[in-house]
């Protein structure tokens, strides 16, 4: 296939483009680059690899790079992946996220391509500690305006594969970690202790337990769900086949893996890290099990490897 990835350049897309040119696809990237190029800068001299530097909200933009290239499918990453950061600034995720998909949806329809995958997240639920979140639970409620910007956009989808007869699929994932990490806990626990290997600073109390994904299994499922996008919308919660990890937790794991020893955690306090932060949710993920995709790694391994890849690569 010709294949479209809009935010290629990001974590989860640039192992996602690795993934695709290896099953033989041709990948168009395109990306604004707000985190730099480096996680594609190896694809450079891949003739089956291109790059478009762009702004994905505009719909000017989008609409060129649908009449100058012959597209199969369209993997939508292109979104603000800083909950952070966003919850500072409520506009990163109305444009990067929300906008975005609006401009890629009405390309595809331009253009008459049919088929998506779309990557969303566990924010979508809200806070629902105590339900075992399948894909159809309902009443979910975003408390963050990445949550919210990714549920709307799943709206979207929703009406645009009813009104343009498309097959989508959507993954509803927590977090993301492995190599090319760029923010998230194991990132800045990291990058603390390299200033100061005497004492951490935890945000919240340390007990925020959340189920981490190593972003090889992830893209491992992506790829298999989309080899033929069945009709209509598909959702599916991704996630591993185990409890999550706690924030003190991931910690230990760091402080063992740089070998440091007698290490201060100071916690900030409160139950979560920040507003818009959910500290603990429960994810069924029977549906896509079913399928017969397994996670290779825990959580916590998922943990220790991200912190073994980033040590490798010199962070």
């Amino acid at each position: 296939m010709n294949v479209f990835v809009a935010g290629g350049a990001g974590f989860i897309g640039s192992h996602l483009i690795d993934h695709l040119l290896a099953e033989g696809h041709t990948v168009l990237c395109a990306d604004k680059l707000v985190m730099g190029g480096q996680n594609i800068e190896h694809l450079r001299d891949n003739s089956a690899f291109s790059f478009c530097e762009t702004e994905l909200a505009e719909q000017d933009a989008v609409d060129r790079i649908f009449a100058e290239n012959k597209i199969d499918a369209v993997y939508h990453l292109a979104a603000n992946s800083d909950i952070q950061k966003g919850g500072r600034e409520p506009s990163i995720d109305f444009n990067d996220t929300l906008l975005t998909t609006r401009a890629i949806l009405e390309g595809m329809r331009k253009a008459d391509v049919k088929k998506l995958f779309f990557a969303s997240t566990s924010a979508v639920y809200g806070e629902m500690p105590d339900t075992a979140l399948t894909e159809t639970t309902g009443g979910i409620m975003p408390v963050s305006y990445y949550g919210g910007a990714k549920l709307a956009s799943e709206a979207l989808i929703s009406s645009y594969v009813s009104m343009c007869d498309m097959s989508a699929v959507i993954f509803r994932f927590p977090n993301v970690i492995g190599p090319r990490l760029t923010h998230g806990a194991v990132f800045d626990f990291i990058r603390k202790l390299r200033k100061n290997p005497a004492e951490l600073e935890i945000l919240g109390n340390g007990k925020q337990c959340k189920p981490y994904i190593y972003v090889l299994d992830l893209v491992d499922a992506i790829v298999k769900m989309t080899r033929e996008f069945a009709a209509g919308e598909n959702v599916y919660n991704i996630s591993v086949m185990s409890d999550g990890t706690t924030v003190t937790h991931i910690a230990e794991i760091v402080v063992e893996e740089l070998g440091l020893q007698n290490v201060a955690f100071r916690y900030t306090g409160g139950d979560r890290g920040w507003k818009g932060d959910v500290p603990r949710f429960e994810y069924d993920i029977s549906k896509i099990l079913a399928t017969g995709w397994r996670p290779q790694y825990t959580s916590d391994e998922a943990v220790r490897q991200t912190v073994k890849d980033a040590v490798k690569a010199g962070m």
